[in-house]
């Protein structure tokens, strides 16, 4: 077993947003040391990259908002030192061009037809629907705006050692902190490990019991990593060494 997606980037990864609409991921990589901020949309199924390492116009002050049928909104910081975000730009998965922007409108969420936006220049604030395509609003629906979209994302549980049998564990884990997910005969489990002075983040897959992948997450850190990994549609999505995104099936 091997991963069909294995693609690294110069920089942390610092979000990924999954549209379901075009089995796309996109990926928000930050490079402190030049400042930069860059994006990368990747075929969840077949492994196409659609664009790699992309900048917007703001190199620094950006970051993914969101994902909706191929289209990756991003959003610009008011200030380096805090968290308001200003403005929208979307990019189109197929090409990585940007198809519009506006700095006046702010996100709010996700609904089932589009994202819901409003005016920061408008009080009280009122919330409208998207079109993400064109940058067009559609207008007030409340059903839209009431329904956020749901995704198929499904999370490990956190489990203690005593809850797993030894052939689960190939290594002793540090502390009591294990995330495991069972599908079908496939178990994944992923935990920390003393190496020398240093903690470890290990990652497991077993087929009834027997071991059939394994990989080392993270080396030499200071301290638990909350991050471990994601399921989606039977895929195992997880990140290696802060910078390399990896999806296997299972």
């Amino acid at each position: 077993m091997s991963p069909h997606i294995s693609e690294k980037f110069n920089g942390i990864i610092w979000r990924m947003e999954i549209d379901e609409l075009s089995e796309t991921i996109f990926v928000e990589i930050r490079n402190e040391a030049e400042k930069k901020v860059s994006f990368t949309a990747v075929n969840i199924i077949n492994g196409e990259v659609y664009f790699k390492d992309i900048t917007t116009p703001e190199r620094w002050l950006t970051g993914i908002e969101t994902a909706f049928d191929g289209v990756l909104l991003v959003h610009n910081y008011q200030s380096e030192s805090g968290p308001a975000h200003k403005g929208l730009i979307a990019i189109d998965r197929a090409s990585g061009n940007i198809l519009w922007s506006n700095y006046t409108y702010a996100f709010d969420h996700l609904s089932e037809k589009g994202p819901v936006v409003y005016n920061t220049l408008v009080q009280p604030r009122k919330l409208f629907l998207l079109d993400i395509k064109t940058g067009d609003t559609v207008g007030i629906n409340q059903q839209f705006i009431s329904n956020e979209l749901k995704n198929n994302v499904q999370l490990p549980g956190i489990v203690s050692k005593e809850f797993l049998s030894s052939k689960l564990l190939p290594r002793e884990p540090f502390g009591d902190w294990i995330h495991y997910f069972e599908y079908q005969n496939s178990k994944i489990v992923s935990y920390h490990a003393i190496d020398g002075q240093k903690l470890t983040q290990l990652l497991y897959i077993f087929d009834n019991d027997h071991l059939v992948f394994e990989d080392l997450l993270t080396e030499k850190i200071q301290k638990i990593q909350p991050e471990s990994f994601i399921i989606y549609k039977r895929r195992l999505i997880y990140i290696k060494n802060k910078s390399e995104l990896k999806i296997l099936t299972p």
